[in-house]
């Protein structure tokens, strides 16, 4: 949520606690909604209106935010005076809805690539710590870096900890193997 004013930020926030209001109302239906007096909107709208003209102000409609078909929200347009936009001023509202549409996609699409981008350099760093501790542990116990990952695995299952943690402790030292016939990964 966004708003131009802290105002009109309180007033939106009262139409979200209230479940009532021009913009719920135009984000559930996809289409522009308003009332151009007082007493329509408190027909359709009580608590809201009161909160609403205790603000200062006498109109309220709301503009869909599209993506393509699907409303993935809605504009709210407060107005100190009744009535309605005039056909031109809906279109600008309608306008000011689909540019807010793509900076809130822009947005999203901005926040998934970086926790991506974030996720794969977690990976990535795991995958480093994994490999160094597969080649540190065949070295020691005298396996094949497929069997040391193997006896890796198995430590972890056996333990419920984390195969990026076992990892860790092989490299700083704190699980060692034994050198019997069959290896084993033990706590120091």
């Amino acid at each position: 949520m966004a708003s131009s004013t802290e105002q009109v930020r309180l007033i939106e926030l009262f139409e979200l606690q209230n479940d009532e209001g021009p913009c719920l109302d135009c984000f559930r239906s996809g289409l522009a909604v308003g009332r151009d007096n007082l007493p329509l909107m408190r027909s359709v709208w009580p608590a809201f209106t009161a909160h609403l003209e205790a603000s200062g102000f006498q109109s309220a409609q709301a503009m869909p935010m599209r993506l393509r078909n699907h409303v993935i929200g809605a504009l709210n347009i407060f107005r100190a005076r009744p009535g309605l936009l005039n056909p031109a001023d809906t279109r600008l509202g309608q306008a000011f809805a689909d540019v807010a549409t793509v900076g809130l996609l822009q947005e999203r699409a901005m926040t998934a690539s970086g926790l991506l981008a974030e996720q794969l350099q977690t990976a990535l760093n795991s995958r480093i710590v994994l490999e160094q501790a597969k080649g540190m542990l065949s070295e020691r116990a005298g396996v094949h870096v497929d069997e040391a990952f193997k006896m890796m695995r198995d430590h972890a299952r056996r333990g419920g900890e984390r195969l990026s943690d076992v990892a860790a402790a092989i490299i700083d030292g704190k699980l060692v193997t034994d050198r019997e016939s069959s290896p084993r990964i033990n706590r120091t």
